[in-house]
């Protein structure tokens, strides 16, 4: 049988998926084993291939629908780490194997064991300066209220970085879809600056908006509010006392891009290619508040749009960030 395997004829499909409903149902299982970019085995209760990916075909020499599958094929000598989930459907039992790739899980591993570690690191400092101040606080003669004060913004500081690392978790795992529809920018970037404008003023930093009426972002209403509230958090926070930014939208070649563009401190050229790297800061802005997953996030869900971002500027000449958004 070579149902869900390759291409698939009308004459494989069947009597039984003459529903329309049905057929949606079947193509839709085929596209998404035939377009995996996982190694993926579909195999009935006597591990008789039933489906197989287009990488598995690709990466199991000698792979056939309706043969058993030989263990020796999937090359455990070569670092191959199988995973079977076994499961009922119309009284048959079938399993789907899943193969990963040499290195592929030690990656992960590494990846996953940096993230928490850089996670850690992020919150001990808030955590020890909360501290201090509760410790302060049983000092006889000591100001209640500016420490309950100063305890308060540590707590609000560890819950941003809460929320940016569920964030950036629920994007990686597709939980958050991005691009659905399509959302007017002026809007959106007015009620950014308005959201930011105490925190702007504090920071000496003006906040401007640039956008035609009639130009819209090809992402969801909630994605564009954090890309555009992230980009003018980081100006605010980094681009000094006396700055302007200036949130713009526009269409150019086939594209919206979404600007943020400041006139303040900069960053060096060194810094440029890792302002998006997760928990990155640039010298300066070390001594600042902050998660250091603003620009992590928004080249996510720019990239997650089929897009693309980057960064210019100097030391003293400001910085411009270009998020490039293709429209269909």
């Amino acid at each position: 049988m070579k149902r869900l395997f390759g291409r698939q004829s009308e004459t494989e499909v069947g009597p039984a998926t003459e529903d329309p409903e049905l057929r949606l149902e079947v193509e839709r299982g085929r596209v998404l084993i035939e377009e995996s970019r996982e190694i993926v085995v579909v195999l009935d209760e006597e591990d008789r291939v039933i489906a197989a990916s287009r990488r598995a075909r690709e990466a199991i020499e000698g792979i056939e629908p309706g043969e058993p599958l030989d263990e020796r094929r999937l090359g455990p000598e070569r670092g191959r780490k199988p995973l079977r989930v076994r499961y009922d459907v119309h009284g048959r039992r079938e399993s789907i194997l899943y193969l990963s790739e040499p290195g592929e899980l030690a990656a992960y591993e590494e990846l996953r064991a940096g993230f928490t570690a850089a996670v850690s690191h992020e919150l001990r400092t808030p955590l020890a300066r909360l501290l201090i101040l509760l410790e302060s606080a049983l000092l006889p003669g000591s100001d209640l209220s500016e420490l309950i004060d100063r305890a308060r913004s540590e707590i609000e500081e560890i819950k941003e970085l809460i929320d940016d690392v569920l964030f950036l978790s629920e994007l990686e795992t597709g939980r958050e879809v991005v691009s659905l529809g399509s959302t007017p920018a002026l809007p959106v970037l007015r009620e950014t600056v308005e959201e930011l404008e105490e925190r702007a003023v504090r920071a000496g930093v003006t906040l401007r908006v640039e956008a035609p009426p009639g130009v819209a972002v090809p992402v969801r209403p909630r994605m564009l509010r954090v890309v555009t509230q992230n980009l003018a958090a980081n100006a605010v926070r980094y681009a000094g006392f006396g700055a302007t930014c200036t949130l713009s939208a526009r269409r150019e070649y086939g594209a919206v891009v979404l600007t943020a563009d400041d006139d303040g401190a900069g960053v060096a050229d060194s810094d440029l290619p890792r302002l998006f790297e997760r928990f990155y800061r640039a010298d300066r802005a070390r001594a600042s508040r902050g998660t250091g997953l603003g620009l992590a996030i928004v080249k996510h869900i720019v990239s997650s749009a089929g897009g693309s971002v980057e960064a210019t500027g100097a030391p003293g000449q400001g910085l411009r960030i270009r998020c490039h958004f293709p429209t269909p």
